[in-house]
Order: structure tokens, then sequence, then C-alpha cells
């Protein structure tokens, strides 16, 4: 790296991000299944403990406030619920300053449950409504958004298909008045949805492919070229980040590959989350005007901290420091 940790760490302190994007809880509750159940052929799970995290946008949230940036602000809709007051309280914890009109009766806050037995899920429970409730409206966009736009270094979209961002939301969050230059997102690909105008797309292998318009057949080579080529023919991202799981990252730039980063993790415990901290360090390090390849080796660097931890999880600055040193030795 030609930027090292501390000079990355430097960089990041004083600059301010504001994340818009689907706001979700994440519970789990957490147990042991003996025997199955008399009434269905299924396991009958005894509850040891149970346990929240943010989820979805929010857990971006809380990556980017853990990794040191100088301030976080929040906007995607949650409930007047039990759940949404969780979530408020878990974002606060984690040092992430919520829209005040983010919390609203009309909707529900989205919520996954994972009932978990010795490390292994067994199912997981969703409640959420249809992503039309949770569109984006422009007295949102007016009131809580924009003067944030405003006051901000970068804008996250965390995009998880739950309805806030949307083609029309995207170009209307882009057209604001005083925004920043850098504007990244983290797709959820599906009909429809642009993603042109962005300074930076972090799709994973399988989402690249998809927005490539290739087929993933199973023990094909990843087609670095043709994915990049396709994807910025089709909305120009500025940067392309590819997150290959256990192949590293795909770096490329105005449509052309770059280079490969070899994964930086050991041990793998849980990738759930990984993207999260992904997109996050990346938007803090080129807020700081960081070069792709270093912002994009510190990145990984962070992922490799949290997928060696169990379920969502964040990366602080002490664990990164703490990691690179053993990479080093290793």
């Amino acid at each position: 790296m030609n930027h090292s940790l501390e000079d990355i760490f430097s960089a990041i302190s004083s600059k301010r991000v504001l994340v818009v994007g689907d706001l979700m809880l994440d519970r789990y509750i957490w147990g042991d299944a003996s025997r199955l159940s008399p009434e269905a052929p299924v396991p009958v799970v005894r509850v040891d403990r149970e346990t929240a995290v943010a989820g979805g946008a929010a857990n971006v949230a809380i990556n980017l406030a853990a990794l040191g940036a100088g301030s976080v602000e929040l906007f995607g809709w949650i409930g007047k619920d039990e759940a949404g007051a969780c979530l408020q309280g878990l974002l606060r914890e984690g040092g992430v300053h919520l829209s005040e009109g983010a919390a609203d009766a009309a909707h529900q806050t989205i919520t996954k449950t994972r009932v978990v037995c010795r490390r292994q899920q067994v199912c997981r429970l969703d409640c959420e409504k249809e992503p039309a409730a949770y569109a984006l409206t422009e007295e949102a966009l007016r009131s809580y958004i924009a003067p944030a736009a405003a006051r901000v270094d970068a804008i996250l979209l965390s995009d998880y298909a739950k309805g806030i961002l949307t083609p029309q939301s995207i170009r209307a969050i882009q057209s604001l008045p005083n925004r920043p230059a850098v504007l990244t997102l983290d797709p959820k690909p599906r009909s429809g949805i642009d993603y042109s105008g962005l300074m930076l797309l972090t799709p994973n292998r399988s989402e690249a492919l998809r927005l490539a318009g290739i087929e993933d057949i199973p023990g094909m080579a990843f087609p670095a070229e043709a994915v990049c080529r396709a994807i910025h023919e089709a909305w120009a991202p500025k940067h392309l980040v590819v997150t290959m799981g256990p192949d590293g990252m795909l770096l490329a730039e105005n449509g052309t590959p770059l280079e490969r980063i070899p994964t930086f993790a050991r041990e793998v415990f849980d990738v759930s989350g990984a993207g999260d901290t992904v997109i996050a360090a990346l938007t803090l390090a080129m807020a700081a005007g960081i070069p792709l390849p270093d912002a994009a080796r510190f990145a990984n660097t962070a992922a490799g901290v949290v997928v060696g931890k169990l379920g969502t999880a964040t990366a602080s600055p002490d664990e990164i420091r703490a990691y690179a040193k053993t990479l080093l030795k290793g």
C-alpha cells in the first residue's frame, strides 16, 4: 500500500457520510435441538438466549462509525414498534445518527429472525411489508435527505431491494443540489433498476454476472473483462469492485479491470455482513481521496476481521491494526 493504515485512519477520521437504504433488525434465537417434534417432522429447539443486531443499511452505518468516520447519518424507514425501538437503541450505541423522520407509524420495521442451533441456522422468519410500502417520499427527500446531503463528504446507498431505492429515488438523490461527488452503491440487481452515474458500484460475484447479463454456470471461470465491460456500458460507474468471496476482490476503473486482490481472511466463520464492511471502508477511503487500490486493500483487511466473527459484525481500527500485523507475520 502506498498509503499506510495509519494514513488512512487519519484521513477518514474527519469524513462525514450519509447512508440511505433499507433498514433491518437482525434477531437471533440461539439454542439446541436434540429431538423431533411429535407434531411434525421438525426439530424442537430449546432456547438458550436471544440477541439482536442492526441489519441491512443500519449495519452499513454502524460499520462506518466503527471504522472511525467523523460522523454517520442514516435514513431509512422503521416503524414505531418494538423492533424499531430496539434498532434505534443499537444505532445510538453504535454512534450513528438516525434521521428524526425515519421512524414512522405507517411503516413496519423489517425484521429477520434466525433460529440457530450449534452454529447451524435452522430457519429464518421474516417480518416486512411489500417494497411499495417503503418507497422514498418527496417529503422525506426534501426534509431529511437533502439537508444531510449538503453537509456530508459522501453518500452511500445500501440497496437490499426492500423498497427505498428505486430508479426514481436514486435519480432524485443524484440530482440533489450541493451533494458530495462521492456517491457509492452496494447493489441488489433486479429488473428495471438503474445504477448509472455512480462513483463506485460494489456487487458480489453473482450480482456482477447478473448485472452483466452473463449466466452463472457452475465451475465457470469468472469472465472479468466481459463483466467489467458490460457493466460499464450499461451504467458507467467510475470504479467497480467485485467481491469474490474466497477469491478476493476484482478492481476496475472505467470498464477496464485493474487487478485482483487476494482475500486476506485466514479463518472464515460467517460471511454475512462482509459486503457491508467493504462498501463502508471503500466509501470512507474514497471520501478521503485514497486511490482505489489502497482503498480496496484497506477494505479487504477490514472484511478479513469481520468474517472471523459469527453473525453480522464490525471491524474497529484496533482490530484491523492487529489483524494486519498477523498477516505480515504470516
